[in-house]
């Protein structure tokens, strides 16, 4: 059974930097690439960042180029997003992701509120 669980959202106000967690168990972690996406109040789902098995190789969308960075801990079967300078508009749901198409699998979300 792969359990992919988030941690490390909350209140924050702008400018703050908060770090999320995204712990996977059930799963080869070290095979895969992991991501991070977020979906905002009537929003679709976007991709934030993403980081190749090694972690050799990374990933943002543009509005987060900068601000935000992917990390993985292989030996966690944990990867991190650190967030800083954050804005209103990464008022989001974030989602980690374990895997790509067709074999993925997603956690729960944790709420990331940025506070004027």
């Amino acid at each position: 059974q792969v359990q992919v669980v988030e941690s490390g959202g909350g209140l924050v106000q702008a400018g703050g930097s908060l770090r999320l967690s995204c712990a996977v168990s059930g799963f080869t972690f070290d095979n895969y690439r992991m991501s991070w996406y977020r979906q905002a109040p009537g929003k679709a789902r976007e991709l934030v960042a993403t980081i190749t098995s090694t972690g050799g190789i990374t990933d943002y969308a543009d509005s987060v180029k900068g601000r935000f960075t992917i990390s993985r801990d292989n030996a966690k079967n944990t990867v991190y997003l650190q967030m800083k300078s954050l804005k209103r508009e990464d008022t989001a749901v974030y989602y980690c992701k374990a895997g790509w198409s067709p074999r993925e699998y997603w956690g729960q979300g944790t709420q990331v509120t940025v506070s004027s």
